[in-house]
């Protein structure tokens, strides 16, 4: 497994990270606790040393699994980043809503107590406010949180999660020089951070943590029109309606740009991102043992050959399955 810093933390952290939504359940169905804890530490077996999990993971449940898998690994070195919630419970940050009514100054410290006691740590190395509004930027809240919780050392490092497909919403933040990290959506066909955000991130020394690299399924190649997810699910919303068929034609067209590169194409989406040095790391979600192993065995395969890259950035499909 290879390593990549993580901006000015100086931290160095496995290229292909843990994505820890999947894990907590309600959301995403059809696994359960034995499964996600023997997918995550077969991960850690392999070399992986970040995990990305969040407070609104099923109400911590993400957490408390993901701290039970690093207990275990104890003689390991394991990079942890969490999520603040929304106090609002509101994704993604709504324009003209107060920074009050989102993460006022006692809430960022409740929830980042909250989020210490389900990892049974004592240090949060990367806490993040789970959404992010550019409106917030002048207000004092925010600033007081990170400072009191850096200077208490409950928290190492702080960073934000960008509103899905509104990359450039964080620029004005990065350049206040208070934040560590961005973790933002960037895939095949959702590339947009590459011409401002990512450029941005370099210049600030600020660590990028790519997340939806396979686009929830999209870039597996799995999705078909006939596809059904269990009501109440996640996908079964993101794939709604005639999602599927549209996701069948663009992939179909894909891989027709792709028909001799070795590989699967979950494997090319994964290499992709990775072939962008300003990302960090990548964080795809991961519920199997041999989702695990494939995964991480793109870190071996290094970047891809400019050619293909210059083919694939045909594929951008301008598209919000979260929010439309």
């Amino acid at each position: 497994m290879h390593l990549r810093k993580l901006g000015r933390t100086g931290l160095e952290v496995s290229e292909i990270g843990y994505g820890a939504w999947g894990i907590g359940g309600r959301q995403w169905l059809g696994g359960d606790d034995s499964q996600s804890l023997a997918a995550l530490r077969r991960a850690l077996e392999l070399g992986l040393n970040f995990i990305d999990t969040a407070l609104a993971y099923n109400e911590g449940h993400s957490e408390k699994l993901v701290g039970q898998a690093v207990r275990d690994f104890s003689g390991q070195r394991v990079w942890i980043g969490t999520k603040i919630p929304p106090k609002n419970r509101i994704w993604p940050a709504q324009p003209g809503v107060s920074l009050a009514d989102v993460f006022p100054f006692e809430y960022i410290l409740a929830s980042t107590d909250e989020s210490l006691r389900n990892l049974g740590v004592e240090q949060i190395d990367l806490q993040q406010f789970h959404v992010w509004n550019p409106e917030w930027l002048a207000a004092d809240d925010w600033r007081r949180g990170i400072e009191t919780l850096k200077t208490s050392g409950k928290v190492k490092h702080f960073g934000i999660s960008i509103n899905d497909h509104q990359p450039d919403s964080a620029l004005s933040l990065i350049e206040t020089g208070l934040i560590d990290t961005v973790q933002v959506i960037l895939n095949i066909f959702d590339p947009t951070p590459l011409q401002n955000l990512l450029p941005a991130c370099v210049a600030h020394n600020v660590g990028v943590l790519a997340r939806c690299p396979l686009d929830e399924g999209a870039l597996t190649g799995s999705i078909t029109a006939e596809s059904v997810f269990a009501p109440g699910e996640f996908r079964d919303a993101y794939f709604k309606g005639d999602r599927k068929l549209q996701v069948v034609e663009h992939v179909a067209a894909l891989r027709q740009d792709l028909t001799g590169v070795p590989g699967s194409l979950a494997d090319i989406a994964l290499q992709w991102v990775l072939s962008q040095p300003a990302v960090s790391t990548v964080i795809p979600g991961m519920r199997q043992v041999k989702n695990v192993e494939a995964n991480l065995a793109v870190s071996d395969l290094g970047p891809l050959p400019a050619e293909i890259l210059a083919r694939l950035a045909r594929h951008a499909w301008p598209k919000n399955f979260y929010g439309a």
